[in-house]
């Protein structure tokens, strides 16, 4: 990869597993030296009196009916603040740091179950491979009812997640409820490292291939060079596949890194992202190398109005440079950079400061990417409603797979297609 910034870049993910925490956007990280702050300061760089500020701080102080403690000022000032530039930029507590920090890398500690609020109850999704929890006997669709004799309930699941993390080698209990037993069903898993896996690979007729990507962690790279082999291996012998269908779905992006160097598999040579912003670290340029993983085979690229940020990236390159089609629903929309900046007692100021743009100068921000073939849901349902389904029982995925065939769309776009225009983000 050419012209690439050296900085350690990160980026904030939708919480997915246990142990990796619930922020939502997902958002650009560049190390910075630790900066100490005062957010009550007296003056401004230019010497004006923060005369609000201190009025109203002075009220709380003696009238307020209770006592306030002085470090909660400056905290309460810094997140007001920076929550009030745009909806990326945050304060990051010590805790939330080390939050991102455990969801970049792919890894963390915990008992390895991904879990998501449904119908009032806090639901597993998957129990991760290799995980405690799947070699207790963990399985999808049990309902988490109690951590440690704590009950859990959808509108705290923060706090669940977080109870279920811990260090290597210490226990939890865990109660679930499951169909078909009358009781519920009582784990003591001890945590352990849990690698969590965002590339599934699955081979699909006549020597094509199915990728989904779940978000760009460091580790995304590195697991689809894998898939991307075992589709290749498939059968008594290797074989080159015909096409793939790459599935960018309800991924809200991640590592800026990762996300750029699956762009590259697929590219031989050009630009994958711009970004342009007021310092010099904000406006970089990242290039492909050369090699294409899949020998200029026809590349669907499925995309949703979940599918932001990293993803964008990926499919607005891929794209840009005729080597892909895009398929599915308009994207998200997400087309700003956040730098993560250290800060004092371990927390971090997550700040936008570039705005990235497609190989062709497009800016995707608030806009998303419109599709070159737009399918969109049986019923209308939005992406977080929708439980995954094995690829060829997904009409989506079928109908990537008739385009890769023929380049023509038949019956399984008859019936991918939504009852009436998809909701636009």
């Amino acid at each position: 990869m050419t012209s690439r910034r050296s900085a350690f870049l990160l980026t904030l993910v939708a919480g997915f597993a246990v142990g990796y925490g619930s922020a939502r956007a997902p958002d650009w990280f560049g190390a910075r030296p630790a900066v100490v702050t005062s957010a009550v300061a007296r003056t401004s760089p230019t010497g004006a009196t923060h005369a609000l500020l201190d009025e109203v701080v002075t009220r709380i102080r003696r009238e307020y009916v209770e006592p306030v403690p002085e470090h909660a000022f400056d905290e309460a000032a810094v997140k007001g603040i920076v929550a009030n530039l745009d909806p990326h930029s945050a304060f990051l507590d010590a805790r939330e740091y080390q939050e991102m920090r455990a969801t970049t890398t792919g890894r963390y500690f915990g008992v390895g179950i991904e879990v998501s609020a449904q119908g009032g109850r806090v639901v597993v999704v998957t129990p991760i491979e290799g995980s405690p929890a799947e070699r207790a006997g963990v399985r999808a669709g049990d309902v988490v009812l109690a951590v440690d004799d704590r009950p859990v309930t959808p509108d705290k699941l923060e706090e669940t997640i977080g109870r279920m993390r811990g260090a290597s080698g210490t226990s939890v209990r865990l109660a679930v409820g499951r169909d078909g037993e009358p009781e519920p069903l009582l784990f003591t898993l001890q945590r352990g490292e849990v690698h969590v896996h965002t590339v599934r690979a699955e081979p699909l007729p006549g020597d094509y291939g199915y990728v989904r990507i779940t978000q760009f962690s460091d580790s995304t790279p590195g697991d689809l060079v894998k898939a991307m082999a075992g589709l290749m291996q498939h059968g008594p012998q290797a074989h080159p596949m015909r096409g793939m269908v790459l599935d960018l779905r309800g991924n809200p992006g991640g590592v800026l890194e990762s996300a750029v160097s699956v762009a590259d598999a697929f590219l031989e040579r050009g630009v994958i992202v711009r970004a342009d912003g007021r310092t010099p670290e904000a406006r970089f340029e990242m290039s492909a190398t050369p090699g294409d993983a899949l020998d200029g085979q026809p590349l669907v690229v499925l995309v949703d109005g979940g599918s932001a940020s990293g993803s964008e990236i990926v499919a607005g390159a891929l794209r840009d440079h005729g080597r892909a089609t895009l398929m599915g629903e308009r994207t998200f929309g997400k087309g700003s950079v956040q730098t993560v900046i250290p800060l004092r007692d371990g927390q971090a100021l997550k700040l936008t400061t570039s705005r990235y743009f497609t190989p062709a100068g497009i800016s995707i921000h608030e806009r998303g990417l419109e599709p070159d073939i737009q399918i969109g849901r049986l019923d209308g349902e939005a992406a977080a409603d929708l439980k995954p389904v094995p690829p060829m029982q997904d009409p989506a995925v079928l109908t990537a797979l008739q385009y890769l065939r023929d380049r023509g769309l038949g019956t399984h776009y008859a019936a991918a297609k939504p009852a009436s225009a998809s909701q636009k983000h």
